[in-house]
């Protein structure tokens, strides 16, 4: 299957969208050189979830060090025509660390786990075959 995605110009990142639920709609920055997918926590938390949800605490490397991130497992996750149940995601509060962008979070290699993909920044679409 091919999907286009939207190219941020000012900062050339993959933007494609994130369905929680079937129901709540994000926008996620494809990142390759993330392991695992993480959403900002305000926009987690108004799709209905609440800190008490959170299954527990991981320390993650990011580009500024160490940090320590909540996990939720959330029932749907679906983006790319890929569906994900069960699917733990990390939990960032964007905001508390500065963090003001035009997404609400990032989506990881987790997500694409199993699956064969190709990004053709050329034409701003993603194939992916099941094989």
């Amino acid at each position: 299957m091919i999907y286009n995605f939207e190219r941020l110009p000012e900062d050339r990142l993959i933007i494609v969208g994130l369905k929680l639920n079937s129901k709540y709609e994000f926008r996620m920055a494809l990142d390759t050189g993330c392991t695992h997918t993480t959403i900002d926590s305000n926009a987690l938390y108004l799709s209905g979830y609440e800190l008490k949800d959170s299954i527990g605490l991981v320390d993650i490397e990011t580009a500024n060090g160490i940090v320590e991130t909540e996990v939720f497992e959330i029932k749907t996750v679906y983006s790319l025509g890929i569906s994900k149940q069960n699917f733990q995601i990390q939990v960032y509060d964007f905001v508390a660390h500065g963090i003001f962008s035009n997404y609400d979070g990032l989506l990881g290699l987790d997500f694409l786990d199993g699956k064969k993909f190709c990004i053709d920044t050329n034409l701003n679409q993603i194939t992916i075959n099941e094989k």
